[in-house]
């Protein structure tokens, strides 16, 4: 993100990794988990060639429901329910808990697609 400082010059502000946090959202981590989880699901969906109707159908949603979800429209959608539709989508999803490194300031939520 750019900005200009006092004497005019633009800075450029480092992002965080979660444009989310960036932005100031106060739900950042879970919006961030809830993008990377929809975003696998419709990357699955493209590779197969499903059209709507039948991923729907696959995923006991409606049409409209897979319309937002692949635009990005997650508002009605669950962090738990994105990953039943990723297991129902015959993908093994894992949670790993661990200790946050001393060298961090926060604990984060990480979603990674392999």
């Amino acid at each position: 993100m750019g900005r200009q400082n006092s004497e005019g010059k633009r800075t450029v502000t480092p992002s965080s990794g979660n444009v989310f946090a960036d932005l100031g959202f106060a739900d950042a981590g879970e919006r961030q988990t809830k993008v990377r989880l929809a975003f696998a699901i419709n990357h699955i969906l493209e590779r197969r060639r499903l059209p709507q109707t039948k991923a729907a159908r696959l995923l006991g949603i409606n049409q409209p429901k897979i319309s937002a979800l692949s635009n990005y429209r997650l508002q009605g959608f669950s962090v738990e329910r994105l990953m039943h539709f990723l297991t129902a989508l015959d993908q093994d999803v894992e949670i790993v808990i661990r200790s946050k490194p001393d060298s961090r300031r926060g604990a984060r939520i990480v979603v990674t697609a392999a």
